[in-house]
Order: C-alpha cells, then structure tokens, then sequence
C-alpha cells in the first residue's frame, strides 16, 4: 500500500511529475445566460480565477511577472451567447484532458460549463466562418419582407464603420456573409448566418444588424420595444469544415 503523502501527491495535479516539454490542451466552452453580460476582458480574468482553483498544472512565463499561457479565439460582444467558445492552455505537469474538464467543471456554472479539453493540431489562425443565429423582435422591421431583406444583405456594396486601433474603418459586408437565410417564428425575425471568423475579416453580426437599421430607416434603437438575441452555434475553418 502507498503511503498517505504520496498518495495525496499524486491526486494533486499541482505536486505531480513535471513534462519534459509543456503540451497545448484546448478547451471548448460555452457562455451562455447570464455569462453573457461578461465582458472578454472580465471573461479573461475569470478564467484565471478559475484555473487556479481548479488546481491546473499551468505553464508560466518566466521572467519578472511570470503568467500562465492562455490564448482565446473569436472574443465574443457583450450580449451575444455561445455554444463553440475556444481557448488554449499550455500544460506542464501530468494531467488528462477529461481530468481537466472534471476539475475545470467544479468551479464552473452552466452558463460556462467545458464541453470538451483535448490535444489540438490545428491553429486559431485556421479559423475562418462562424455560424450564428440571431433572434430580433424590431417594430417597424417586420412590414419588410424576408426576401427584400436578403436581397439587401447580398447586394454589394453594404458598407458599414467600425473602430479599429487605426481609426475608424469602412468596408463592405457582403463578401463576408457566406451563407443566409431568414425566417418568421412567433413574431420574431430569426437570422441563420455563416460570417467570415477569420484574423483579419471578422465580421460581427451587430455589424449587419446596424446595416439593416440604417437601410429600413428604423431610426434610434428602442430598447422597450426591441430585443434582439445572437447565438454562435458552430466555427469553421476557411474551407468549410467544423473547426476543432
């Protein structure tokens, strides 16, 4: 039988082994509900939190203010929700990926709950589309037609603004919008978009619902008579085929 401190040391990740070299584990999650409202930088705070509670055998930066390395993909507005939300961790003692999700899962609520953790082989970089659905309740929006608004959002150019770190930028949408089709439940106008995720082409679906407002004259947003809900259910890599 092993003695009692050495078998507490191997159920604590933190006092196993070290790797001989770090290993990525990526983490797919969601953020749901009330995780909405969380902001990508409160977003990136949380997860610390929670990887040291959890007890993850995290690599760190060495240096004067050493970190742990972790890298997220596609950060989402706040508002919109998600089933598909990715980061990646760099690893550096003996733990498995369904431990990591076990232990990942005890600190987190439902809104966040991990959905799987596992040895990634491809990029971030590889990403480029996203499938979203989006759910609108707009007054005055509803007197225009389904095909009249996707005719709209297929014909070139829509330009739209938006900031970037070199100033505002304007450019045209419809080349970013690789699929589209719309319909009407319960009184809701319901969008089901595939939108370029890639690096340098990201296109945020509040960025084609603003297009649609100015093109339908629907005037100032009212928030005691509109709602409108995003969802981003699957991510792509650019030919098309589910990202992992």
């Amino acid at each position: 039988m092993l003695p009692q401190s050495q078998i507490l040391k191997e159920n604590d990740p933190m006092q196993r082994p070290l790797l001989n070299e770090p290993v990525i584990y990526r983490v797919l999650f969601c953020k749901r509900n009330d995780a909405q409202y969380i902001s990508h930088l409160d977003l990136q705070r949380t997860i610390m939190r929670v990887l040291s509670r959890a007890g993850i055998p995290m690599w760190y930066t060495e240096g004067f203010n050493p970190h742990p390395k972790v890298i997220f993909a596609l950060p989402l507005s706040v508002g919109a929700e998600s089933v598909c939300e990715f980061l990646d961790l760099k690893i550096a003692r003996q733990i498995s990926c369904e431990e990591t999700k076990d232990l990942l899962n005890r600190q987190l609520t439902a809104d966040m709950e991990v959905r799987d953790v596992y040895v990634p082989e491809t990029k971030f970089t590889e990403i480029g589309w996203a499938d979203y659905t989006v759910r609108c309740v707009w007054p005055g929006l509803d007197t225009v037609g389904e095909e009249q608004i996707v005719s709209f959002l297929q014909t070139s150019p829509v330009l739209v603004t938006k900031k970037s770190k070199s100033g505002p930028k304007t450019f045209d949408i419809v080349p970013l919008i690789g699929r589209i089709s719309l319909s009407r439940e319960d009184k809701q106008l319901v969008f089901r978009l595939r939108l370029s995720a890639s690096e340098n082409d990201y296109l945020n679906p509040e960025l084609l619902l603003g297009a649609l407002r100015e093109q339908f004259e629907l005037g100032p947003e009212d928030p005691a008579a509109e709602t409108h809900t995003i969802m981003r259910d699957e991510v792509y890599f650019k030919n098309g085929t589910v990202f992992r």
